[in-house]
C-alpha cells in the first residue's frame, strides 16, 4: 500500500511531503520512500498563520480562512505528489495538517486543533484522506504528542535488541525525544524549544532575508549571554516530568519578549539568536543525558542547523549523535514518513499511538476518514497484530534493514 504522508510542523514553514510504499511479509514490514519534498507555505499565508497563533486571538473567521486555505495549500503539495509520482499513485492520504494550537491544562493536555481542511485534499488528488489524527489520543487521556515513536520505537527496536540505550529526536519548532531502552516500553515526551523561538524572533526582524536561522549562520557570529540564558532555563516546563507536550501557546515570540525584559539585557539579534541556540543545546543535552542515551538519532530542520547539532554533540560526551538519513529515512521528511507510517496503521485497523509515550489509556487507531470524491475508502484488509520488524528504504537505495542493522549493532559499529 502507498501512503502520502503530509505535515507542517511547528516551524509553521511549509509542507513536508513523503510518500511510502509499504509492504507486509510475514511478521515484517518494509517501506520504501518513493518521493519526498518540502514545499514552502506562500508568505501571505505563512504570515496569517503566524498572526493567528498565540499569543494571538484569532475569531472564527480568520479560523475559517485558514482551515480552507491551509487545506488548499495541502491539496497543492499533495497533487504535485502525484504528478510526480506518475504511474506510481498512492492508495491513500495521511494529513497531519497544521496545529494551531495545543490546549493544556495543569501539565495535561484537554485538546489539540489541526487545520487543514481534508477535502480539499480529497478533491486535488481523487483519494481518501486521513487527517485528524491527534484527537483520539487526547480522548484516551494521552497528550496527543509526541506520535511519531510509533515509527521511532520500530527504527531502534534493533538497538534496544542489542542491549542499547537508544533516542530518536527531533529538531522541529519543538524539540521531542522518544528513548527505547532494552526490557522497557518506549518513552517520549516534548522536551522543549528547538527552532520555534529561533524562527520567531528571526521573522520579527524586518529585512532579514530569511525566516529562520540558515546555516546557522546568525548562532555562530552571536555570543550567548548568560543572564539570559539563565533566565530562559527557569521555565517550569522543563521540570515537569513526561509524558508531557508543549508547542506555540507557551514558547512564542512574546515569551522570549518577556524573558529578556526580566534578564534586563538589550541584546542584538545575533546574540539573541546564539543563546536561543544554546537553550535548544541545553535542554536536549540534559534530556538526553537524564535519559542514559547512548546513541541518538536526529531529524528535523534542526539538523540543518551545524552551530546548534555542534553544541548537542559538545555537550554530550561519550553519546553516539548521528542523523536519520543514516538509517534510511531523509531527516527532513522524517516526520512525513510517519505520518504516512501512521495512515497504513490506520487503513489496517492498527493503533498509531504508543500509550507509554503519549499516556493515553490504551492504543487506539488515529484519524478520521474524508472519502474519495467517487466515495471511495482506503482498500486494506485488517491486521491483527503490528508486524514486528520494519526497514526503511530511502529514495535513492540507501538504508539499513533491521537484521544488517542489529548485526552491526552487536559489532559495536554504528550506523
Amino acid at each position: 500500500m502507498r501512503v502520502l504522508g503530509m505535515i507542517s510542523g511547528t516551524s509553521h514553514d511549509g509542507i513536508d511531503v513523503a510518500v511510502v510504499d509499504f509492504a507486509v511479509d510475514g511478521a515484517a514490514l518494509a517501506g520504501r520512500i518513493e518521493y519526498s519534498a518540502s514545499v514552502p507555505y506562500d508568505p501571505r499565508l505563512r504570515a496569517q498563520l503566524i498572526a493567528a497563533l498565540p499569543p494571538g486571538l484569532p475569531g472564527f473567521e480568520a479560523a475559517c480562512e485558514l482551515d480552507t486555505s491551509i487545506g488548499q495549500a495541502f491539496a497543492n503539495a499533495a497533487a504535485a505528489a502525484l504528478a510526480a509520482q506518475g504511474a506510481a499513485r498512492p492508495d491513500l492520504v495521511c494529513s497531519h495538517g497544521q496545529t494551531v494550537f495545543h490546549w493544556v491544562i495543569d501539565g495535561h493536555a484537554r485538546g489539540t486543533l489541526q487545520l487543514g481542511q481534508p477535502a480539499w485534499i480529497a478533491e486535488a488528488t481523487g483519494l481518501p484522506v486521513i487527517s485528524d489524527v491527534r484527537a483520539a489520543d487526547v480522548a484516551a487521556g494521552g497528550e496527543g504528542a509526541p506520535l511519531v515513536p510509533i515509527l521511532d520505537r520500530m527504527m531502534l527496536e534493533p538497538y534496544r535488541a542489542a542491549g542499547v540505550r537508544a533516542g530518536a529526536l527531533n529538531l522541529g519548532g519543538i524539540s521531542n525525544m522518544t528513548v527505547c531502552a532494552p526490557g522497557a516500553e518506549p518513552v517520549a515526551w516534548d522536551i522543549g524549544p528547538a527552532n520555534a523561538l529561533i524562527d520567531a524572533v528571526v521573522t520579527a526582524v524586518p529585512g532579514t532575508p530569511d525566516t529562520f536561522d540558515r546555516d546557522g549562520a546568525l548562532a555562530a557570529s552571536g555570543t550567548v549571554i548568560p543572564v539570559l540564558l539563565a533566565e530562559l532555563l527557569a521555565e517550569p516546563y522543563y521540570a515537569v516530568p513526561p509524558p508531557k507536550s508543549s508547542g506555540k501557546e507557551l514558547f512564542h515570540l512574546g515569551y522570549v519578549h518577556e524573558a529578556v525584559s526580566r534578564s534586563g539585557t538589550s541584546p542584538d539579534l545575533p546574540d539573541l539568536v546564539a543563546t536561543l541556540t544554546e537553550l535548544t543545546a541545553v535542554t536536549v543535552s540534559r534530556a538526553v543525558s537524564d535519559a542514559g542515551v547512548q546513541v541518538l538519532v536526529a531529524a528535523g530542520g534542526g539538523v540543518r542547523n551545524p552551530v546548534m547539532m555542534r553544541r548537542i554533540a559538545e555537550l554530550l560526551p561519550g553519546v553516539d549523535v548521528l542523523t536519520t538519513d543514516r538509517l534510511g529515512v531523509p531527516s527532513d521528511v522524517k516526520e512525513a514518513v510517519a505520518f504516512a507510517f501512521i495512515g497504513w496503521a490506520t487503513a489496517h485497523g492498527l493503533p498509531g499511538n504508543v500509550p507509554s509515550c503519549t499516556g493515553a489509556a490504551g492504543p487506539r487507531v488515529l484519524g478520521r476518514i474524508t472519502p474519495a470524491p467517487d466515495g471511495s475508502l482506503p482498500q486494506a484488509g485488517r491486521l491483527a497484530a503490528w508486524p514486528t520488524a520494519l526497514s526503511i528504504t530511502g529514495p535513492a537505495g540507501q538504508g539499513v534493514g533491521a537484521q544488517q542493522l542489529s548485526s552491526r549493532v552487536v559489532d559495536g559499529v554504528w550506523p
